[in-house]
């Protein structure tokens, strides 16, 4: 076990910095930088370098959350030392077995032991309940969800990351990140009538890419600022995750303040904003005035275009919902659309409000009746069809939704087609049943903020006060089985190529998590007979038979979910290394926090040189981590050839490959 004393030893602890007074003593800053700086451990604040930062909250969810909570219990903490952390259960909701409820009650057990409030299922979707009743401004949260980076909309500076890390962070390490270039995106004019917060953030996709946010913070800066909501700045945030970026950040101004004080948490405000001459690598200037409604179409979120210009295509079904799209603003928009109106006869609506807040406030003001009478299907509050937990489409369909990711086969049918759009548009093309402008109707869609939300948080179970930790039993279900650690890294390293992939193979593609399998997001020998199947059926098969190998990749592997699953299965598998073109951020970490080892190709042209099965090797590795050395040597043994390739470590990441993993880095430290 590890020692509060070891962790400290391996992780700094998550003291008060010394550049606290940071946010009041320095002019000239973004207001990343005013947080960031505020929060320093260890590290210079410059673009590129090695930084650690105190983490003041945590989140996680279910679907990485069990694994997290076996992480921590791992390291032997007691108790957790942040300022608050949640545990929410709100993805593996779908009870056909008892796997989804055994988590449910270990996640609900363990919490309660050590510190940690937790989020009952039908309380809501992490992101959303937590913007509501818990996100401060200008503090740190790093959740185990991608889309962590939910609470820039309310100034928080807030990082999706691995559920070890977040374990580590829960347990008092400061968390390690590259110091960002922090973008600004410089908002002008107003939303026009049909054009949505959700049109915003499709254009910085289209704009920059699914690559364009790498190693960049988005922050939102600008008049047009002022004229967005908590909850509209909360999607833009959201789906910033899309890009690629670390995480994005509004400002906390006197929207702001209105929310919280909505929220009776007006006393958690603070005012937070770039100085007035601060700097930014790059400005990106979107004139909203200008904007119309947008689509991501299949099956990438970059891959956008106008309303307009796609067509009425016919549409099979709708889906309202996820973190990205079911705040109150957003639902009380849909009801208004489809007040006294029928959906289209060949659509399926369905409707999950993101919150019980939300759904109770539905259910007092007649909006959910408005929802149902139109014909909509009203879910719980939960994750669900965003991540292919029900509600999957028919064959061949064309699926408008509202979340955030698109990716193929994510909604559970690989030959459905995945739109993402507005409500606004979603809820038209509901009762067109086609894809509908909605600007072409004419409707009101002013929707005011109330002066006070619905507050009841008797979902939200705290933990046992300090000292009772021994009157609690952390209950283990049958499904429940210990997670792989790696081992010292050998000398030399060798492996088979087992499989090559294309750019932007996507955690989905690694670790698939449809509703067949989120139950056993707590048991890695089972979820490995899955791993990878949707490149190649065969993969597991070959990897077992093989005993390990070796992965081939192009650009931007591992893009998308935050999920450990995608480094822990493959770990179990034997895979030693993955040569990639280049790899996505949270992904690359999880590899190194579990051992493998993350290379990339110094000429993107040697990945046109290997072939699925060529046998690889990397002779004298360890000797060369040991010595520095950033760039080297694979050698295609099959075909006689060698190909540079990079692996630039820090201390602390050569540390974590040299033991096999953060978990043994942290002991070989004791």
């Amino acid at each position: 076990m590890v020692t509060t004393t070891q962790l400290r030893r391996a992780q700094p602890h998550l003291r008060q910095s010394a550049v606290a007074g940071y946010f009041f003593r320095r002019n000239g800053m973004n207001l990343t930088q005013k947080i960031l700086n505020a929060h320093l451990v260890s590290g210079k604040p410059a673009a590129g370098e090695e930084v650690s930062i105190r983490i003041d909250q945590t989140l996680t969810q279910d679907s990485t959350g069990t694994m997290a909570y076996l992480q921590f219990e791992a390291m032997g903490i007691g108790r957790v030392r942040t300022m608050k952390s949640v545990a929410y259960i709100d993805h593996n909701t779908l009870q056909t077995g008892f796997e989804n409820a055994d988590d449910h009650q270990y996640i609900q057990s363990v919490t309660k032991k050590h510190g940690i409030f937790c989020s009952k299922p039908g309380n809501g979707i992490c992101h959303q309940v937590h913007l509501e009743r818990f996100g401060v401004p200008g503090l740190t949260l790093l959740g185990s969800d991608s889309h962590t980076p939910t609470g820039g909309g309310i100034g928080m500076l807030a990082i999706g990351a691995g559920g070890l890390d977040v374990a580590v962070a829960m347990g008092g390490g400061a968390y390690y990140l590259t110091y960002p270039k922090v973008v600004g995106i410089r908002l002008s004019g107003s939303l026009p009538y049909g054009v949505a917060a959700k049109d915003i953030i499709l254009e910085v996709l289209r704009r920059l890419t699914v690559k364009g946010g790498v190693g960049k913070v988005m922050e939102y800066i600008g008049e047009g600022v002022k004229t967005l909501t908590v909850p509209e700045r909360a999607t833009i945030a959201n789906m910033g995750a899309e890009l690629g970026a670390t995480t994005s950040v509004f400002p906390s101004d006197e929207v702001t303040r209105a929310f919280l004080k909505a929220q009776g948490r007006e006393e958690d405000f603070r005012e937070l904003s770039a100085d007035a001459d601060a700097e930014y690598d790059d400005i990106v200037d979107i004139d909203l005035n200008t904007l119309e409604p947008l689509v991501a179409q299949p099956h990438m979120p970059d891959n956008v275009d106008t309303v307009k210009n796609i067509g009425p295509i016919k549409v099979d079904q709708v889906f309202i919902g996820s973190c990205t799209n079911s705040s109150y603003q957003d639902m009380m928009r849909v009801a208004r659309i489809l007040k006294g109106k029928t959906v289209h006869p060949d659509v399926s609506l369905v409707i999950g409000p993101g919150s019980k807040q939300v759904l109770t406030m539905l259910a007092r003001n007649g909006a959910l009746a408005d929802m149902l009478g139109a014909g909509a299907r009203i879910l719980e509050s939960a994750c669900g069809p965003c991540i292919g937990m029900g509600q999957s489409p028919k064959t061949n369909a064309v699926s408008v939704r509202t979340n955030n990711r698109n990716f193929y086969a994510r909604s559970g049918t690989a030959s459905a087609g995945i739109y993402l759009t507005s409500c606004e548009t979603a809820a038209v093309t509901a009762l067109t049943g086609v894809l509908t402008d909605p600007r072409t109707l004419d409707l009101d869609l002013t929707v005011e903020q109330p002066k006070q939300f619905e507050v009841n948080d008797n979902l939200v179970i705290p933990p046992v006060a300090e000292g009772k930790e021994d009157t609690v039993d952390v209950v283990r279900g049958p499904n429940i089985k210990p997670f792989p650690l790696g081992h010292d890294l050998e000398n030399d390293v060798s492996g088979k190529v087992l499989l090559k992939m294309e750019d932007n193979i996507t955690t989905d593609h690694i670790m698939p998590s449809n509703a067949k399998l989120l139950p056993f997001r707590s048991n890695i020998p089972h979820l490995a007979d899955f791993c990878l199947t949707p490149v190649d059926e065969t993969f597991p098969a070959r990897a077992k038979e093989e005993k390990g190998g070796i992965l081939v990749a192009g650009a931007n592997y591992g893009q998308g979910s935050s999920r450990e699953h995608a480094a822990l299965v493959p770990l179990y598998l034997g895979i030693r290394a993955v040569a990639a073109k280049s790899f996505a951020r949270i992904h690359q970490a999880n590899l190194i926090n579990n051992g493998i080892l993350p290379l990339t190709f110094a000429d993107e042209k040697d990945y046109d040189r290997i072939d699925q099965g060529d046998t690889l090797s990397l002779p004298g590795v360890r000797e060369k981590i040991e010595a520095g050395e950033e760039t080297l040597v694979l050698k295609n043994e099959t075909k006689g050839e060698t190909y540079a390739v990079k692996m630039p470590l820090t201390e602390r990441q050569k540390g974590m490959i040299l033991s096999g993993g953060l978990i043994n880095y942290i002991r070989s430290n004791a």
